[in-house]
């Protein structure tokens, strides 16, 4: 096995652990105001549908691994590479500034950046539809979130609040199973060369994914349930329905986007919809702008390690 084999599977291991922290956190807490689902419990139930749900579609990580730029190509696993710790260093440093940001965004952006680099060709267009649909995102979610805010009100009471949740907390995970989630097993496919989802590296990822998620809960639970918006049990509710409605419409496409995204859309969507939820403008305008951020930023620094890589190699870089 070559080193740049077992160096992005590392890699890719790593990454899956952080996808956990930042993102499994995100999707456990809109249920925080609410008993029903344990965190144990929610944490398991993800782990089982993101090793299952690649198996019945992997549209999304085949956009990751063939759209956006040519990995496939000699190189190619040295460039992932770099644009994962590109990444992993964006999203870092602005996680350390108050700014939390998306790390499906930091991704794209690393990879553009890097397959630019090094000189792979990189798809303009596909790069700009991800842009695009990443932008729709947290927007329809927060769209679904104002009127799923209001259904929920005038038909369920508190009482019978657990139904839709449990309903919402499973749809929205397999939303996340076959979108976002699914940046974690490309980097598998780049880093051993298999075109298709194999239930080894789908159960790999998710046991890693499952891990961070532990760890990250507090964090991101804090974040979007106290933070952004001063919620009530609804809001959460209504956030699950809305972010999983916007992301499996993007699935639809192949597009991948972040879950946790469409998550904070749906919150404030829900807390406008909803008289008792205040939403903390000032919250929101901060991560928006760590989002505008993340992709220019990701593939900057891509682009620029790229060159410092391969001019170490001693590889020309034009």
């Amino acid at each position: 096995m070559s080193l740049d084999v077992v160096v992005l599977t590392v890699i890719a291991g790593l990454f899956a652990v952080v996808s956990g922290m930042n993102d499994g956190g995100a999707l456990l807490a809109t249920g925080v105001k609410l008993p029903t689902i344990r965190p144990v419990t929610g944490i398991a139930v993800l782990v089982v549908l993101v090793a299952a749900m690649p198996l019945v579609t992997d549209k999304v990580a085949l956009t990751f691994v063939t759209r956006l730029a040519s990995f496939e190509a000699p190189g190619g696993r040295t460039a992932m590479a770099v644009a994962v710790v590109a990444a992993l260093v964006v999203v870092t440093v602005l996680s350390m500034t108050g700014r939390p940001t998306s790390l499906t965004l930091a991704v794209v952006g690393g990879m553009a950046g890097a397959g630019l680099g090094w000189g792979l060709p990189v798809s303009y267009r596909s790069v700009a539809q991800v842009l695009a649909f990443g932008v729709a995102a947290p927007i329809v979610g927060g769209l679904l979130g104002w009127g799923a805010i209001r259904l929920l009100t005038a038909t369920t009471t508190a009482a019978g609040l657990w139904r839709p949740h449990w309903a919402g907390f499973l749809l929205q995970g397999v939303a996340y199973a076959v979108n976002d989630a699914q940046k974690m097993l490309a980097i598998f496919m780049v880093a051993l060369g298999f075109t298709e989802a194999r239930p080894a590296f789908t159960t790999l990822a998710a046991v890693l994914f499952g891990l961070g998620a532990m760890y990250g809960l507090p964090r991101a639970g804090r974040l979007l349930d106290r933070e952004l918006i001063a919620s009530r049990p609804p809001h959460g509710v209504a956030a699950e329905w809305s972010a999983a409605g916007a992301v499996l419409g993007c699935t639809a496409a192949g597009m991948p986007v972040s879950m946790s995204q469409a998550i904070a859309g749906g919150l404030i969507g829900a807390g406008v919809g909803y008289a008792s939820g205040q939403v903390r403008w000032y919250a929101a305008t901060r991560i928006a702008a760590a989002w505008l951020l993340t992709l220019p930023g990701s593939a900057l620094l891509g682009w620029c390690l790229a060159l410092l890589v391969k001019g170490l190699a001693g590889l020309d870089v034009t």
